[in-house]
C-alpha cells in the first residue's frame, strides 16, 4: 500500500479523535468515563493500528486546519450550485440532459487524497465518483454538456477546484 509510513503525529492525531469520538457518545465529563474512554480510545488505537496506513495522507502542519476550514468553505458553495442545478433540472424537464462517464486525472498521491477526491465529486449532486484506478477516477456527470461545450476544460475545472483545497491538509 503506497504511503503508509504513519509517524507519531498520525498516532496521536488518530487516539484523539477516537477519544473525542468517546467524550462525544457518552456525552458527559464525568471521572470514570474519561478514563473509561481514555482505554477504549487506546485499545481502538491498539485493533486498528493495520489500518490506519490511510492516514498517511494527512500533512500534519501547521497551516492544515486552516486549509481544512478553506475546503469546507468551497464544498459547502460547491454543494449549494450543484443542488440548485440539480433543482433546476427537476423543475423545468425540459431541460436537455447529457449524461456520460468522463474519466479526470487527479495529481493526490495519497489514497486518502483520492478518496476524499472521490467522495467530494460524489457528494456533489449531479456527479458520481463510479470508479477509481490509481490517479484516474471515473465519474457519471449528469450533464455533460457545459456551457461553452469544452468537456476536457470542464472536468477539470471540477477536479481542481476540489484539489486546490484539499492540498493544504492531503498528499
Amino acid at each position: 500500500m503506497e504511503g503508509t509510513r504513519l509517524s507519531g503525529g498520525h498516532y496521536v492525531l488518530a487516539y484523539l479523535g477516537m477519544y473525542l469520538l468517546w467524550l462525544l457518545l457518552v456525552q458527559t465529563f464525568a471521572g470514570d468515563e474519561l478514563v473509561l474512554g481514555a482505554l477504549v480510545a487506546g485499545l481502538a488505537l491498539l485493533a486498528s493500528g493495520p489500518r490506519l496506513g490511510l492516514l498517511a495522507g494527512l500533512r500534519l502542519e501547521v497551516g492544515a486546519p486552516l486549509a481544512l476550514l478553506r475546503y469546507f468553505a468551497y464544498f459547502l458553495v460547491a454543494l449549494v450550485r450543484a443542488n440548485l442545478d440539480v433543482a433546476r433540472r427537476v423543475l423545468s424537464p425540459q431541460l436537455p440532459l447529457h449524461p456520460e462517464v468522463v474519466e479526470v486525472e487527479t495529481g493526490l498521491r495519497s489514497e486518502l487524497g483520492r478518496l476524499w477526491l472521490a467522495n467530494s465529486i460524489t457528494l456533489t449532486p449531479g456527479t458520481l465518483t463510479v470508479d477509481v484506478i490509481d490517479q484516474r477516477l471515473r465519474v457519471h456527470w449528469i450533464d455533460s454538456r457545459p456551457a461553452g461545450g469544452d468537456l476536457a476544460a470542464a472536468t477539470e475545472r471540477i477536479v481542481r477546484g476540489f484539489e486546490r483545497h484539499m492540498r493544504g491538509f492531503l498528499h
